[in-house]
């Protein structure tokens, strides 16, 4: 299919043919449910952590005595009935990750591209680069386009100036092809590609 390409400032550029395996399937949420789940578990750092009973400080000396009481047949005070207690079946460190195929998460992938482009969420853009770092100038061009909330992907080199001019702008985030991931396209409005990412993601996928 062809899509316009435009410039940063919002003038056209030509045109581009890409390919519908990546851009033209229809999007199945299930896929790409699957994908951001894995991803975000995948992240959770699982440093969470309880003191069981047996790291609690204290005594094991038995408190009361078995019979005459009255009460419960007790051990020491550090079951986690008591103040001060361990928890009982409480959180350990341990990696939330679990496995999901590669050609799933590449098929994600390309479902996620489908779907930006299908809800007119998709701009190609000749080239990503700045004159000089300068974060006003930038936003002002980024607002040529409409852009307030979006993901700009660049190829595998990113122009120095647009990286530091961008950084500034809340709600824009820059990464190379390499780390385009489906997590991050859907958490922005739009989805903005450079000619150079869109040949890098026709070479990935072929």
């Amino acid at each position: 299919m062809e899509l316009e390409v435009k410039t940063l400032d919002g003038a056209a550029a030509g045109s581009i043919t890409v390919s519908d395996e990546i851009f033209g399937l229809d999007p199945r949420t299930d896929l790409i449910h699957r994908v951001v789940r894995w991803q975000l578990a995948k992240r959770q750092a699982g440093t969470h952590k309880a003191q069981q009973r047996s790291e609690v400080s204290g005594s094991t000396k038995k408190f009361v005595r078995q019979k005459g009481s009255g009460g419960a047949r007790h051990g020491n005070k550090k079951a986690p009935q008591f103040r001060g207690g361990g928890k009982a079946h409480g959180p350990v460190v341990r990696s939330h990750a679990h496995d999901l195929p590669k050609k799933v998460r590449a098929l994600g992938l390309r479902h996620a591209l489908s779907a930006k482009f299908k809800a007119d969420g998709l701009i190609i853009v000749d080239v990503a680069s700045a004159e000089e770092a300068k974060t006003k100038a930038l936003a002002a061009r980024l607002a040529n386009l409409g852009l307030s909330n979006a993901l700009v992907v660049d190829g595998s080199e990113i122009d120095a100036n647009f990286r530091l001019a961008s950084r500034n702008i809340p709600a824009i985030d820059l990464l190379p092809v390499e780390g385009l991931n489906v997590y991050d396209i859907l958490r922005r409005e739009k989805l903005v590609l450079t000619k150079s990412a869109v040949t890098a993601l026709e070479e990935r996928f072929k």
